[in-house]
């Protein structure tokens, strides 16, 4: 499902029926007439693994013209107040100064769908026991950088295994190996449309990037957490715990079967 990411006082006004528009400059979403579009406040910008999906909206209309085109109802509609020239100068803070009145602009009205009206159409085409899962996740290298394999596991919330995969991911770090298997899980996931998840990896590193405590200084990881981080607005709710590696023992497992696998081929080829 596509999203519509938008700050906290956007997403209350949207909910409450005050914006019924969105002005769309630069757009690469491709948004048409119908699409059911997941709307995702931005609790906090900084702070992306508390953003969250309040509900979805259904376009109604996109029409592509120009700034100067638009008449004071359209910028009201999307929340911007004042003048042609104030609402200019708010778009400029979005988007910078090249903003002008010839700039192209898709005017997108929508009906907004509350939170409750998603998850309870949700309910009625899905296991209720997916709608809150556990993700455990782990990456490995044998060697650091070397060798290496990622693997999750997905279970009910009566502990029962939905998915296990691995995957060997050849030559990478260890904490290449960690995010990576975050990413397959967070994928994984996603394609069972599971609203409330709980993740829970022994690394430490990985964690405490991805809930904002610590940065992410190493160049080769910051894909990946950019990848990572992209998808969490997907799920109603998402919480991150670091544990024990004994705790984690299914998803090592994993790990490790993909590497011996690996490792087997490989001799075999020699």
């Amino acid at each position: 499902m596509k999203t519509l990411k938008v700050e906290h006082a956007v997403a209350e006004k949207i909910q409450t029926g005050k914006i019924t528009t969105t002005l769309r400059l630069y757009d690469d979403k491709n948004l048409s007439v119908d699409d059911v579009v997941a709307l995702v406040d931005k609790c906090d910008s900084s702070q992306p693994a508390r953003w969250k999906m309040v509900g979805t909206i259904r376009i109604e209309s996109v029409i592509q013209t120009k700034l100067r085109d638009l008449v004071e109802s359209d910028y009201l509609a999307a929340g911007l107040q004042g003048s042609s020239q104030e609402a200019l100068a708010t778009l400029h803070e979005y988007y910078g100064a090249q903003v002008s009145f010839d700039t192209p602009v898709k005017v997108i009205r929508f009906n907004f769908n509350n939170d409750d009206d998603v998850h309870m159409n949700t309910t009625n085409t899905q296991d209720d026991r997916l709608r809150d899962v556990d993700l455990y996740a782990d990456g490995g290298s044998r060697g650091n950088p070397g060798p290496s394999a990622a693997g999750y596991v997905i279970q009910d919330r009566d502990g029962n295994i939905v998915v296990k995969n691995s995957t060997y991911l050849g030559i990478t770090t260890n904490n290449q190996a960690e995010y990576l298997a975050l990413k397959l899980g967070l994928e994984e996931a996603v394609k069972m449309q599971v609203l409330e998840l709980n993740v829970y990896m022994d690394s430490m590193l990985v964690i405490n990037q991805t809930k904002g405590i610590f940065k992410v200084r190493n160049r080769d990881l910051w894909p990946i957490h950019a990848a990572v981080m992209a998808m969490l607005p997907r799920f109603k709710r998402i919480t991150f715990t670091q544990i024990p590696r004994e705790l984690n023992r299914l998803a090592d497992k994993a790990v490790n079967e993909a590497l011996d696998e690996a490792e087997a081929r490989r001799r075999e080829s020699i």
